[in-house]
């Protein structure tokens, strides 16, 4: 049964970009991997595209023809989508079991509250995106379904500069959990940018475990120019987020192949993804620390090499490429080394006595 990744997020938030870096690491690891592109304005992926929404319907032929905007186009052209879910299907059913990441649109109307695009998914599911009841259920008698159709909810980690920014993140988080309604991940992106901002008033974990928030009140009055007039609405939001006490966050450097690693093993267990027998055949580092589950990262790892010794783990990073390309450069100058005593040998070479034993016989026409 196949396997899909549902990637949404603000714009600018980095999902067309998680797509090509995802597609790119999953190819190293000998793991098949298409991207459907359903967003209507995006018309230059940076990735090869298998299914793209556009070869259905155009957001700037929608707002010509219909008078709309660019957010109420988007929203016309899901709903169009949904209306047209057989085509969608006949180019899945062609991508066989390969495992699928959608690119969705940025405009977060659709997964807050407007109804199409979970509909979209709900209908995939009818198509063999799930699995069957799982052993463990959570009460006697329960009937759960462990869903292989997973939500990447990506968040520009900028939004950890500012405490007004993070808490709307953690909002419409929260909202597209509760709206969704299938297996859900929230991502921090653009980790590795992190050091470039002002300094953070907390620990990467304070974010990432979305731990006592009361501790970002102050910083919400400060950041605030009417100071303390918010207070009381502020209070109840944290308390709101926190009384759900659902949203938490993993972390992304797209560019880093540990990050892709151990952002892949958590969406494979929150999938209940195992490796076909296909997977894994060749011995790769990445192939083996996969099929392994080989990861040690966690938070203050991630604290560590983007925050706190980013240069000096740049520059070991720098060297390592550096051996690495001069080992690489020596073996294949030690293989045409060899290659060129090969042909050496062969023109050095006498012919035996008597010529070459081969007897040519012409026959007359």
């Amino acid at each position: 049964m196949p396997f899909a990744q549902l990637v949404l997020g603000s714009p600018g938030a980095g999902k067309s970009t998680y797509c090509n870096g995802m597609q790119q690491f999953m190819s190293a690891i000998g793991r098949k991997c298409s991207v459907v592109n359903l967003d209507p304005a995006n018309d230059h992926t940076s990735y090869p595209c298998a299914i793209d929404v556009r070869d259905l319907i155009k957001l700037e032929e929608i707002m010509e023809e219909d008078d709309l905007g660019p957010n109420g186009g988007v929203l016309y052209a899901l709903e169009e989508l949904e209306q047209n879910m057989d085509w969608l299907e006949k180019g899945l059913n062609d991508l066989g079991e390969d495992y699928v990441l959608f690119d969705c649109p940025g405009q977060v109307e659709l997964y807050t509250h407007h109804s199409s695009l979970r509909d979209i998914f709900f209908r995939l599911q009818k198509l063999g995106y799930r699995v069957l009841t799982p052993p463990l259920l959570p009460f006697e008698g329960a009937c759960a379904d462990l869903w292989q159709l997973v939500v990447l909810h990506l968040s520009d980690s900028y939004c950890l500069t500012l405490p007004s920014l993070y808490i709307s993140n953690l909002i419409l988080s929260l909202r597209a959990m509760l709206q969704m309604d299938l297996p859900h991940l929230n991502v921090l992106t653009k980790i590795d940018k992190l050091s470039s901002y002002s300094p953070l008033p907390f620990n990467l974990d304070f974010y990432t475990d979305v731990q006592d928030l009361s501790y970002l009140l102050p910083h919400l009055e400060e950041e605030s120019a009417v100071g303390s007039k918010f207070q009381g609405l502020n209070t109840a939001i944290v308390d709101l987020v926190e009384s759900f006490g659902l949203v938490g966050f993993e972390t992304l450097a797209v560019e880093d192949k540990k990050s892709m690693m151990h952002l892949l093993q958590v969406i494979d267990r929150a999938g209940g993804y195992a490796f076909g027998g296909a997977e894994g055949a060749n011995d790769t580092v990445w192939q083996v620390a996969m099929r392994e589950g080989v990861t040690t990262m966690d938070v203050k790892d991630v604290q560590e090499r983007w925050l706190d010794a980013k240069d000096e783990y740049d520059d070991q990073e720098r060297r390592e490429w550096a051996e690495q390309a001069k080992i690489r450069n020596e073996a294949e100058e030690a293989k045409q080394a060899q290659e060129d005593k090969d042909d050496d040998d062969l023109e050095g070479m006498s012919l035996p006595p008597g010529g070459s034993g081969i007897k040519v016989i012409r026959k007359n026409q």
